[in-house]
């Protein structure tokens, strides 16, 4: 049984970790990235433009693609024109059902103040054509859904009516990054990758091609 309560994480901020990696997967596929803020807001409410953690443009989007799907691993990205995004690092828990109705915070970047507030970063295009300026999608980026039924399909539908239009999993974003790195490079100017090349190097994590050959198949979290 998935538990309901509330974590003690929903306390916690965004670190700078947190957002650099998640910058980094982006910028990795890609899109062009802006930090709306590097200060922490404590002992308030967060207003508009601090609900966004990071901002992304995909200069190589094109309108003749398809709506990108709602589990945004790296070849989806590439439907995707801008997004508004939210990072929710709370890394020991799991967005079940109870937790999502019992935590407001996880969606307050998706109020309407928020998306207009979006426009001051990356106004619109000057362009006649109507679908150069898609509204902003709104993507959460998550620990882990459930993996168990019916608590997976319930967390699913939440997040897709309070209007989350895609999510990504800390899991699919590492994975991501270490297929890219290479062990013979040095990444001095990006901290996460020059991180994550060591562990590769040393053999404390795996390549990620070689687990999917030795593993069994799993569930996407």
């Amino acid at each position: 049984m998935v538990s309901s309560r509330r974590p003690l994480a929903t306390l916690a901020h965004v670190s700078a970790i947190d957002e650099g990696i998640v910058r980094e997967y982006f910028e990795q596929n890609g899109f062009f990235v802006r930090q709306v803020r590097k200060h922490a807001v404590q002992a308030r409410r967060k207003n508009s433009d601090e609900e966004i953690d990071l901002m992304v443009y995909n200069p190589a989007w094109s309108r003749d693609g398809r709506k990108p799907e709602f589990f945004l691993y790296a070849n989806e990205l590439a439907y995707v024109q801008r997004a508004i995004v939210a990072v929710k690092p709370w890394h020991t828990d799991v967005f079940s059902p109870g937790m999502l109705r019992s935590a407001p915070e996880i969606f307050r970047f998706l109020e309407e103040e928020v998306q207009r507030q979006a426009q001051r970063f990356f106004p619109p295009a000057e362009s006649h054509d109507p679908g150069a300026n898609a509204p902003f999608a709104r993507i959460l980026v998550l620990p882990a859904l459930p993996t168990q039924e019916p608590f997976r399909s319930q967390s699913i539908e939440l997040l897709k009516a309070r209007g989350i239009d895609g999510i990504i999993s800390f899991r699919a974003i590492l994975l991501d990054l270490l297929a890219k790195v290479e062990v013979n490079r040095n990444y001095r100017k990006s901290d996460t990758l020059e991180v994550l090349r060591l562990l590769k190097n040393y053999d404390l994590i795996r390549d990620p091609q070689l687990d999917l050959i030795t593993s069994p198949a799993r569930n996407p979290r």
